[in-house]
């Protein structure tokens, strides 16, 4: 029962602060200036007269066959619009900047990017978990070892250099100078196919190397710190040789902080890979946001704004409630 109360109470914080920061989007970029750019066959009128049909401007003033000014609807009665579109259509708006989606829905453009952006986080997320937990536990067991000390090493330098110096790396060593992978993502949609994967993976490897080293870091200290705990010492005087006591107790006690971390860990790869998209032609939704910022789409800016803040907010919740799951006599909400 508090676990239920729990979930209720932070899925309506959840919401509440996700409301507050898009409502703030909203009100920002609403206060910039309406951007229309005209490119070969395009119209800049037909752009307008969408806009305006969206709610977006009003009192267009026309110089011969040219739209030359407009005014803006208030701010108040465009966001009524734009949930009312949102809540009873289904629809989060149309392009406006971007050549490729100009008058096309931002949702089906969304929709048909995300495959490569959660394709990529997947990979990466099955390369570094399994390698950082390995590494982690073998220096916990080997502590002050010569392997520890190389171990901790390298997660230091893992973790103080930028990801994107390890992409410039990777592209330069595995796919330029070996030609191990190609240095771009195939095209076409066929993502399950090994021509695909192998092109996905020098993101991929970008993505999951800053990863490997946190999993690492973060087992060994708590794997090292059960292992000196006193029900260890119990767990030995009782009998069980060394592995025994690892394996049953240090390893399922240590876990309990560790599991919400890989939890966390892949959503925030998720949330994280939009410069790792653009070095690698990733035609995915951080590339798309990147994009969109640039060309100031303000439809696109929203959705994908909107989509990264509930990834990030839904992080913490499912973090949270990871702990209650993992272990039993942890109750989120209690007194």
């Amino acid at each position: 029962m508090y676990m239920f109360k729990y979930v209720l109470k932070r899925l309506a914080l959840m919401l509440m602060c996700f409301a507050i920061i898009m409502l703030m989007c909203f009100v920002l970029i609403k206060m910039l200036p309406i951007i229309v750019t005209g490119t070969f066959g395009v119209d800049t009128n037909i752009q307008y007269l969408k806009l305006e049909a969206r709610g977006y401007i009003t009192n267009l003033r026309w110089e011969g066959t040219r739209i030359v000014g407009f005014d803006k609807v208030p701010i108040l009665k465009q966001l009524w619009l734009y949930l009312q579109r949102i809540f009873r259509d289904g629809d989060f708006g149309i392009g406006t900047s971007m050549p490729q989606y100009e008058g096309k829905p931002v949702w089906d453009a969304f929709v048909s990017r995300l495959p490569p952006t959660i394709l990529i986080n997947i990979y990466s997320s099955l390369i570094g978990v399994p390698i950082g937990l390995g590494l982690g536990i073998l220096a916990a067991l080997k502590k002050n070892t010569w392997i520890d000390h190389v171990i901790s090493t390298g997660v230091i330098v893992l973790i103080s250099v930028p990801s994107i110096v390890y992409a410039l790396l990777i592209l330069y060593v595995l796919c330029f100078k070996l030609q191990l992978f190609p240095l771009r993502m195939d095209a076409g949609t066929d993502y399950l196919s090994w021509s695909m994967f192998k092109s996905m993976m020098p993101a991929t490897l970008s993505l999951c190397l800053g990863s490997i080293a946190g999993y690492a870091r973060f087992t060994r200290a708590e794997l090292t710190e059960v292992l000196t705990s006193e029900f260890m010492l119990l767990a030995r005087t009782k009998g069980l040789t060394r592995g025994q006591a690892t394996v049953r107790h240090a390893m399922r006690n240590s876990m309990v902080p560790i599991f919400p971390s890989i939890l966390s860990e892949f959503i925030a790869v998720l949330s994280g890979s939009l410069i790792i998209e653009q070095m690698f032609s990733i035609p995915g939704v951080g590339r798309l946001y990147l994009d969109a910022i640039n060309a100031k789409d303000y439809d696109f800016f929203m959705l994908l704004s909107g989509f990264y803040c509930l990834v990030g907010l839904a992080a913490g919740i499912v973090v949270d409630i990871s702990y209650g799951f993992i272990d039993p006599r942890i109750r989120m909400g209690a007194r």
